[in-house]
């Protein structure tokens, strides 16, 4: 009974090396069919063919492979794309390398816990081309842009042009401008990366390391592309049209994904690209978050009689400042609901902040001297009324 197990055992091997099937066929599913019904399928057919649930027959353990063998390849992006182009015969031989598949060992539990996508995570690294658990991405992208001042009151749209690397469109990223034109890396076959046992004292250790032959690429391009020299990728000079929200603050940087440097590897996804604000400076106003902050230097007689300044400002309205009479240098004017958009309130604004100072003519013509030594004593201290001042500051700022 045995002997006929192993005979039929060797004679299903036999069948499945010589003609192996379609890998959409073994799992059921449509060419078309997302990740998750990629998934699913393989759950179903894993726990139907399980070793465990089926011990002793032959032919379920030879589907429990296939099945492992398909969803190996399905669920793998890059293999997939390669296995939908070549088929069975894809360039750089078989992703399981010379052994080919031989199947990981799966337990029940594993395919009712959830815990099986961990375990086929590993797969392209321990039987032929290494596969980074997470996929690669391209580059990011840092641009600096500057934009007026006003630009922070109404918002506004920009556009910039830069250079990136992106995907050659002469080879489609390849790196030849044919297929044949890249092979297998030999020294590290296709993994790109090389394992070596290291001594330290009295204990070993696994090392890891990219390989230096194919630069962690996994391939050689013998008939590179006369565009990008093989690389893959090649500098094109793209623009970019966005928005600048009102009240954007200095430094603020805006992400556009998608559109950084294009991954090397073929599966990757694009880096992202930042555009980094800075904002001119503005005539008079000074920023502080949404309110805005400007100095009026006034005369003498405009402090203690009062006055009126009117100035443009940033959303279209002249800017009306009543100075008070009797306003003294170094006070301020509130203007509420005057300043920039604020960013945490849709419909708010800031406020603007007017710093009152004392302008004092550095040259006066004779006939203006000539008055004030005129009026100098109405206007003046005596000795008292000056101590008594210099007190009443004194206590003010104690008080402050």
């Amino acid at each position: 009974m045995q002997l006929f197990k192993e005979d039929r055992l060797n004679e299903c091997l036999g069948e499945y090396m010589s003609a192996k099937r379609d890998y959409y066929e073994i799992l059921g599913i449509q060419r078309n069919s997302s990740a998750s019904e990629i998934k699913n399928a393989f759950r179903s057919l894993a726990r139907k063919y399980h070793p465990d649930k089926n011990q002793g027959d032959a032919e379920s353990e030879i589907k429990f492979k296939e099945v492992q063998e398909a969803y190996a390849i399905l669920s793998d992006a890059n293999e997939k794309r390669k296995y939908d182009t070549y088929g069975h015969n894809r360039p750089g031989g078989s992703p399981f390398g010379s052994g080919g598949f031989e199947g990981v060992n799966i337990s029940i539990e594993d395919l009712f816990g959830g815990g099986f996508e961990s375990v086929f995570g590993s797969i392209f690294g321990s039987g032929g081309r290494s596969r980074r658990t997470k996929r690669q991405r391209g580059s990011d992208l840092l641009v600096r842009h500057t934009v007026t001042f006003q630009a922070v009151m109404d918002g506004s749209k920009e556009s910039i042009e830069f250079e990136v690397l992106k995907t050659c469109k002469n080879c489609n990223g390849l790196g030849s401008p044919e297929p044949d034109g890249v092979r297998e890396c030999p020294a590290c076959d296709g993994r790109g990366r090389i394992q070596r046992i290291e001594k330290v004292g009295p204990f070993t250790q696994q090392v890891v390391t990219d390989c230096s032959s194919c630069r962690g690429e996994g391939r050689i391009v013998h008939d590179p592309c006369t565009i990008c020299k093989g690389e893959g990728r090649s500098n094109e000079s793209k623009k970019v049209e966005f928005s600048v929200p009102p009240g954007v603050e200095n430094g603020t940087r805006l992400r556009m994904s998608g559109f950084g440097e294009s991954a090397k590897s073929e599966s990757g996804d694009p880096g992202h690209l930042y555009i980094e604000i800075n904002i001119d400076e503005h005539e008079w106003f000074e920023r502080d978050g949404s309110d805005l902050l400007m100095a009026i230097p006034l005369s003498y007689t405009d402090l203690v009689l009062g006055t009126t300044i009117e100035v443009p400002h940033l959303d279209g309205e002249l800017l009306k400042i009543k100075v008070p009479a009797g306003s003294k240098p170094g006070q301020t004017i509130l203007l509420k609901g005057r300043g920039l958009p604020s960013q945490r309130s849709r419909s708010g604004r800031g406020s603007v902040m007017v710093l009152l100072k004392l302008d004092l003519p550095s040259k006066i013509s004779r006939g203006l001297k000539k008055k004030l030594l005129e009026i100098r004593d109405e206007i003046s201290y005596s000795d008292d009324e000056l101590r008594d001042k210099i007190s009443e500051e004194a206590r003010s700022r104690r008080r402050g």
